[in-house]
């Protein structure tokens, strides 16, 4: 079935109110819970074999069966900046949210993507889950959205790469179309004095083939899902110029309608897997290295001098996204002092 046909069935089914509620099917204890899980990450994507399928399978096992899952990966019911309304709108149960894809509804979410912050997905994602999981960041971005958090990925911090320009200190990248996922990304880039272009994960290996960006700023892990390693001939190792949030999201409608039994479970299998995926992510940091040198890619060392004056400009760059957030009427200053308590704890 297309995607197309399949989310027009999905909300045509909504729109005319004859899709059974959640509630209504908890009450018959001896049926089984089915919910759709949407994400955007390809089949065998290191998030998915980590988080995703893990926390499925956790909550069937708690709920000794009673509730199932449908997984839609691969932007299959919808594309990656979309999942936050689709799964507020009930298209799908649970959704990946990546923060920096919906910056003008979640733009506080981006705190755990700012440069320097920390050296190693678990240090961020651990933060990050206090003060989003029932924190600040749960209060004043969350609810308001009308969703609330099930389980998170800090990926380990990014670093820049390039398809053909070789990278010989930070000159080098000065003036280049480099792929941002928008947000605080954005700012990183520019501190760079390139030029940010927002692309979604699923359609960077295209805009690198075709020219349209020159480069990005990706964490190593993710290069080899999206094949992005066959593409890139340079990159910079040691770095530390942001990160990615991964969230997978529940509507508050769809969450008061679970069962106790249902929500317990979902919410003790998203705690244990945030805390084990970070770890799996951070184990392969050292493997996904190895794997570019065997692939052709150049790893650069920046010289110590260089190293140096690119922390200056990164350690900036929280200040000005809080002010700039602050100015909006969004307690960014608030936020950024929240996550950075967290890192110290």
């Amino acid at each position: 079935m297309k995607t197309t046909t399949l989310v027009a069935k999905l909300v045509a089914i909504g729109t005319a109110g004859t899709l059974c509620s959640v509630s209504t099917i908890a009450l018959a204890q001896d049926k089984k819970l089915t919910l759709r899980v949407a994400d955007s990450f390809p089949q065998g994507h290191y998030l998915s074999r980590y988080a995703t399928k893990p926390w499925m399978e956790q909550v069937t096992a708690l709920t000794k069966g009673q509730v199932q899952f449908e997984h839609y990966p691969a932007e299959q019911l919808g594309k990656a900046k979309d999942l936050l309304s689709l799964t507020i709108n009930g298209v799908t149960d649970i959704g990946y949210v990546g923060p920096s894809y919906v910056s003008d509804k979640m733009p506080l979410s981006a705190v755990a993507q700012l440069p320097g912050s920390f050296s190693t997905s678990c240090e961020g994602t651990l933060a990050y889950w206090k003060i989003a999981r029932d924190g600040v960041l749960a209060q004043k971005e969350f609810a308001p959205n009308g969703v609330r958090l099930l389980f998170t990925v800090v990926l380990a911090p990014y670093q820049v790469g390039t398809t053909k320009q070789k990278i010989e200190g930070m000159k080098s990248i000065e003036g280049l179309k480099i792929r941002s996922t928008g947000g605080a990304l954005d700012v990183v880039v520019r501190k760079m004095k390139a030029v940010p272009v927002n692309i979604p994960a699923p359609e960077v290996y295209e805009a690198m083939s075709r020219g349209t960006v020159d480069g990005g700023v990706l964490p190593f892990s993710s290069l080899f899902p999206y094949e992005l390693h066959k593409l890139l001939k340079y990159s910079t190792v040691g770095e530390n110029l942001g990160s990615f949030v991964a969230n997978y999201v529940i509507s508050e409608s769809r969450w008061k309608q679970l069962p106790a039994d249902v929500q317990k479970a979902m919410l003790e299998a998203g705690d244990a897997v945030t805390r084990k995926a970070c770890q799996l992510v951070d184990k392969d940091q050292d493997g996904d290295i190895e794997k570019l040198r065997q692939a052709g890619v150049t790893l650069v060392k920046l010289p110590a001098n260089e190293h140096a004056a690119l922390v200056q400009a990164m350690s900036q760059v929280s200040q000005e996204w809080a002010e700039a957030l602050d100015k909006r009427g969004k307690p960014g200053s608030e936020v950024l002092k929240a996550l950075n308590d967290a890192l110290k704890k």
